[in-house]
């Protein structure tokens, strides 16, 4: 009870917090109110991003062989399940949860803790919700876009989100420190290391990488919401940076700009 009142007075606070700024993601008001701000962090983290994580990731790519990498993949998405599970249940989409549990348990005894994706053979499709995607389908709105250091791109609404009790990160069960600081090092670099190709093509073609990013996480994170099928945007809501290149809803991240109407699931 005591970690959970916490995380339930933090979302009550994050509730009115959003409710009050939700001007900022629809209206006509821009999304992006702290530009200047957000892209002072991007290039932090950018420069931490050279210096550390990619160099790590290449080495983990060229040293661990594929085979060994897609397990360490699977295993790190089979954790995400019973949080997927769980949201699935609160946005009241009955039959996915039942789905995830499934495919949780199949994959962690007999794919050898999620290593092998035998779920997947059985024609149990992957699936990812967090409690951010919970907040938006209970109307929520998402608040204006924040970069925050090291996480990255994030809404007001995902970033007070996080790590609550909605979120089941495995990580946060495991007691000793130091195994919990080595599993969250090898998610990062494992996580790094899957982006690294589709990094090379935004280096490629996007005019304004900053632009790119943040079109492409709202789009994504909108998709994500709506379950694939998003409504059209009112035209003051398409992309601010005309010169920033389109991205097509599935092509790179997550994040919204707009909560789904109450019942939407």
């Amino acid at each position: 009870m005591s970690t959970i009142l916490p995380g339930f007075w933090r979302i009550i606070f994050m509730v009115i917090l959003i409710s009050s700024l939700g001007a900022c993601a629809t209206g006509g008001v821009t999304r992006d109110p702290f530009e200047s701000f957000n892209r002072k962090v991007f290039e932090f983290n950018d420069a931490v991003d050279r210096v550390t994580l990619k160099p790590a990731a290449q080495a983990y790519q060229t040293v661990v062989p594929q085979p060994v990498r897609s397990c360490i993949s699977n295993i790190m998405y089979n954790l995400t399940v019973p949080t997927t599970a769980l949201n699935n249940l609160l946005q009241g989409k009955i039959q996915l949860a039942c789905e995830d549990t499934i495919r949780f348990v199949v994959n962690h005894f007999f794919g050898f803790a999620g290593c092998l994706d035998i779920a997947s053979e059985m024609g149990l499709k992957k699936n990812y919700e967090d409690f951010g995607q919970t907040l938006a389908t209970w109307g929520v709105p998402s608040g204006p876009y924040l970069v925050l250091p090291i996480l990255g791109p994030s809404t007001l609404r995902d970033a007070l989100t996080d790590n609550d009790f909605a979120n089941i990160d495995a990580s946060h069960k495991i007691g000793d420190s130091r195994e919990r600081n080595i599993f969250r090092t090898v998610q990062a670099i494992n996580s790094r290391a899957n982006v690294l190709k589709a990094e090379s093509v935004v280096n490629d073609i996007a005019l304004d990488r900053y632009s790119f990013i943040r079109d492409a996480f709202l789009q994504r994170r909108r998709n994500a919401i709506y379950d694939g099928d998003p409504p059209e945007l009112p035209a003051e809501a398409e992309p601010q940076n005309k010169n920033s290149l389109a991205v097509p809803p599935d092509s790179v991240s997550e994040k919204s700009s707009e909560p789904p109407p109450a019942g939407k699931k």
